[in-house]
């Protein structure tokens, strides 16, 4: 491939969800051209709502205000004894290993948990949400998500997205094939990312024109 654009999620983001729509469309348009990834990036206790009052505030801000959504995220996924969501991300990243590299299961559970209100911070609520989208077995997935091994691949992506010096969710790392590199942190519109997109193809396809009619550099 001539790019690859890596997407950074977490599950528990309303702003990831108002972002899909948008990373949809970029496989779409650029199928077979571009290698599409994405990787979890946790947020961290701080990054969370304190209360769902101000959780739903958030939502307003974020779906109402900004993205003018026809319906409101659902706060009942919102637990005020707890300050970290990392159980619907591990469930989503064990799902790889079942062959799952796609979208499903990380769009079920956030429909699931942000759509529907649905406690997915909660270990058996977010792997019977998966096994249905993928009709996988419930405790297989269960142990995958409990693994040591599954917990390190998401530590070290969490890690690497923060190798970026950004801190907002979704991000979008976009890489070309002559070394260029685009970072969107916190944007979720269509326009910008595609138009750059074009514009590293469109220069990496200049390079390849350009050794194909004159080859390596000169020695110097």
């Amino acid at each position: 491939m001539a790019m690859k654009v890596t997407y950074y999620v977490e599950i528990f983001s309303s702003w990831c969800i108002w972002a899909e729509p948008t990373w949809a469309e970029l496989k779409k348009r650029y199928a077979g051209r571009v290698d599409f990834q994405w990787k979890i990036a946790l947020m961290n206790a701080g990054d969370f709502p304190a209360s769902r009052e101000q959780c739903d505030w958030f939502y307003r801000r974020s779906g109402g205000t900004l993205m003018r959504s026809p319906f409101m995220l659902n706060s009942g996924s919102f637990e005020t004894d707890r300050t970290l969501y990392r159980v619907p991300n591990l469930v989503a990243e064990a799902a790889r290993d079942f062959g799952f590299n796609g979208d499903e299961i990380r769009l079920a559970l956030a429909h699931a948990g942000l759509r529907e209100g649905r406690r997915i911070g909660d270990l058996s609520v977010a792997v019977a949400v998966a096994a249905a989208a993928g009709k996988l077995n419930a405790g297989k997935l269960r142990a995958r998500a409990e693994s040591a091994e599954v917990k390190a691949r998401v530590a070290a992506s969490t890690a690497e997205f923060h190798a970026h010096q950004i801190s907002q969710r979704p991000a979008f790392i976009l890489e070309d094939a002559i070394s260029d590199k685009a970072v969107f942190s916190g944007l979720v519109h269509l326009e910008p990312l595609a138009a750059t997109i074009e514009a590293m193809l469109a220069d990496t396809a200049g390079y390849a024109a350009h050794k194909a009619h004159f080859g390596v550099p000169p020695a110097g």
